[in-house]
């Protein structure tokens, strides 16, 4: 397997910097983020494009994932999401996904990561709120088999796909072969699952995997690889025993004050316990 690590934890950063530091670290990927103040694909240019391609090839440095899910150019990363009560406020979560694609597409990227539906409005019901997700979903995916990019819905505590469980419903519902899953194991373990046993069950819908240390109280605050409760350890000795030989993503966003020193921590984690 390969690691890489996501822009998301570098917005104090101009996005060509990001890329230059953590390929100076040593990550064989990055995760792009689709937002201000990096990429954000509602108002990329070709020239703009064009320019990252050009850093990537020249640090040598691939990408290991399209961060589309947290959108705070709009308003905050939740928020448009797919399930908002007005109908107007929805849509310009889909059509910057809409968006996202076609970015991805022009980068040769594989697929974007997206969140799962959102915060379930109040007062309704998760029916309604999986009906109106699985419909604006539908859209994505049609865009999606058209440009050759998977859509990978991302499990996250609080929002309407928290489980294993519900993705599977999820899957259940959406017969798309671009519809898979951002296995984050970092929400999984917020929500009472043990990650290492979910690979089993999610492992097939997964071509990407995210990974952060989570306090022993499961309190869902991403914090730095060997500093939580997670058996970090175990998550990936499983991972390696299915041969996944695609990229696990580090992400750290709260780390913005100290994103290099960070960065440069969790590769030494990876370094010290035999990872790379």
């Amino acid at each position: 397997m390969r690691f890489g690590f996501s822009t998301n934890a570098f917005r104090q950063y101009d996005l060509d910097e990001a890329i230059e530091v953590l390929a100076d670290v040593g990550y064989d990927g990055v995760e792009l983020l689709f937002d201000q103040p990096h990429l954000y694909p509602p108002e990329a240019s070709d020239e703009e494009i064009e320019a990252v391609r050009e850093t990537l090839d020249a640090n040598d440095i691939a990408i290991s994932n399209c961060n589309a899910f947290m959108l705070t150019a709009i308003e905050d990363f939740h928020h448009p999401s797919f399930v908002e009560e007005d109908e107007s406020y929805r849509r310009r979560r889909i059509e910057y996904t809409l968006d996202s694609l076609d970015t991805a597409a022009a980068l040769d990227a594989g697929h974007i990561s997206i969140e799962p539906g959102g915060p379930v409005p109040e007062g309704r019901s998760r029916d309604w709120a999986m009906d109106t997700f699985e419909e604006g979903l539908r859209e994505v995916l049609a865009r999606a088999e058209e440009v050759g990019v998977d859509v990978l819905v991302e499990p996250e505590p609080d929002l309407l796909i928290e489980t294993t469980g519900e993705f599977l419903e999820l899957a259940d519902r959406i017969d798309s072969p671009r519809m898979r899953c951002n296995f984050d194991a970092g929400h999984l373990f917020c929500v009472g699952e043990d990650p290492a046993e979910a690979i089993e069950t999610l492992g097939p819908y997964s071509p990407h995997y995210h990974l952060e240390d989570i306090p022993a109280d499961r309190t869902h605050e991403h914090t730095q690889l060997g500093e939580g409760g997670m058996d970090i350890d175990g998550f990936l000795e499983t991972l390696d025993d299915t041969g996944y030989d695609g990229f696990v993503t580090i992400e750290l966003y709260p780390y913005e004050e100290t994103a290099e020193e960070t960065a440069r921590g969790a590769m030494r984690y990876l370094e010290e316990h035999g990872w790379v």
